[in-house]
C-alpha cells in the first residue's frame, strides 16, 4: 500500500506540474488558453484531482490501520505541492462544459487562490506531522486538510449529481 500511496502522490505533483507548466497555455502563447488547450488542462486537472484523493484516502486507510505515520510523509508532501499548485490548474478560458469547475474560480479569484493556500498550508503541516511521526496529530490534520479541501469544493466546483 505505502508503494501505491507514493507513487500516486508523485503522478499527482507531475501532473500538475506539467499541465499547469508545460504545453498547455504557455507554448500556445499568454496566459489564456486556447479551445484544444483547455481539453488538455480540464483532462489533466481532472486526473490530478483524482489522483489526489487516491493519495488522501490512502493516508486514511494508514490511520485507520496504525502504521507509522512516517511512511505518508512523502504523500503528504506531494498533497501540499499539489494545493499550492491549484491556481495554476484554472487558467482564465479553462472554462467548459466538460468542466466541474464553477464560474466563481475567475470571478472570485482572490477568494479561489486563499482556499488554495488554506488547503497547502494544511497539507504543508499534515506532511510536517508525518514526517515527525505524529500519529495523533496526523490524525487531527488529516481531518484539516479534508475541510480546507471541501470548502474550495463547496465554492468553486460543481454540485455533484448523486
Amino acid at each position: 500500500m505505502r508503494t501505491t500511496t507514493l507513487a500516486l502522490a508523485g503522478a499527482a505533483v507531475l501532473l500538475g506540474s506539467a499541465v499547469a507548466t508545460g504545453s498547455g497555455a504557455s507554448a500556445r502563447g499568454g496566459n489564456a488558453v486556447t479551445l484544444d488547450a483547455r481539453d488538455e488542462v480540464i483532462a489533466g486537472r481532472k486526473a490530478a484531482f483524482l489522483l489526489s484523493a487516491g493519495v488522501f484516502g490512502g493516508m486514511k486507510g494508514a490511520i485507520d490501520r496504525g502504521d507509522d505515520v512516517k511512511s505518508q510523509a512523502f504523500a503528504a508532501r506531494g498533497l501540499a505541492r499539489w494545493a499550492a499548485a491549484l491556481p495554476g490548474m484554472f487558467p482564465a478560458g479553462s472554462v467548459s462544459e466538460a468542466s466541474e469547475a464553477l464560474p466563481a474560480i475567475w470571478s472570485d479569484r482572490a477568494g479561489f487562490e486563499a482556499k488554495a493556500a488554506a488547503y497547502a498550508e494544511a497539507a504543508g503541516k499534515l506532511a510536517d506531522l508525518a514526517k515527525a511521526g505524529d500519529k495523533p496529530g496526523f490524525a487531527a490534520q488529516w481531518a484539516v486538510v479534508g475541510k480546507t479541501c471541501g470548502a474550495c469544493h463547496d465554492a468553486y466546483r460543481k454540485p455533484s449529481a448523486k
